[in-house]
């Protein structure tokens, strides 16, 4: 998505409007990894920051269902979410993004948010068709912290991914 004003109007709006957001791609904790290491990652830092701001953030994660991040209980696809979605908000490779689009039209999902690095043409005319606002390539923590906390962070670690 290309920045204009337009785009930056869209997005404060999103943020302002949404309640709800299913977060798909959140990490969960492997076995044999040290708990410590899940805080770190970039899914789990923007679920707690949106949470911390008054989102509802539920995690979306096939392999971890029924396990609790940040006290929401990890489920397996968005069709299991059973409360209105504002917006999906998108942690996996581009390629993945048409299936997820097209499982946020299903559930009536008003906004598709693909973070930093993932944007994929299909998924974008596909959200076009179910009328979905498509927000592609951007960090929704980001936005938030720059249009209302006045300031325009860093976030390495999603850069280093």
């Amino acid at each position: 998505m290309a920045q204009s004003a337009n785009n930056e109007q869209l997005i404060k709006q999103i943020l302002i409007s949404a309640k709800t957001i299913a977060m798909v791609g959140v990490s969960s904790i492997k076995n044999e990894e040290p708990s410590d290491n899940i805080r770190r990652r970039p899914s789990i830092i923007v679920m707690k920051y949106l949470q911390e701001f008054g989102y509802r953030v539920i995690p979306v994660n096939p392999s971890s269902v029924g396990k609790k991040i940040y006290g929401e209980t990890i489920v397996a696809k968005l069709e299991d979410i059973t409360i209105p979605i504002d917006v999906v908000n998108v942690f996996r490779p581009s390629k993945e993004t048409p299936m997820i689009t097209k499982q946020a039209a299903k559930i009536g999902a008003k906004v598709l948010w693909l973070q930093f690095g993932i944007q994929n043409q299909e998924a974008q005319q596909i959200a076009k068709s179910a009328n979905i606002k498509y927000i592609s390539n951007r960090c929704i923590k980001q936005e938030y912290q720059k249009f209302f906390l006045k300031i325009n962070p860093v976030f390495p670690a999603l850069l280093n991914d």
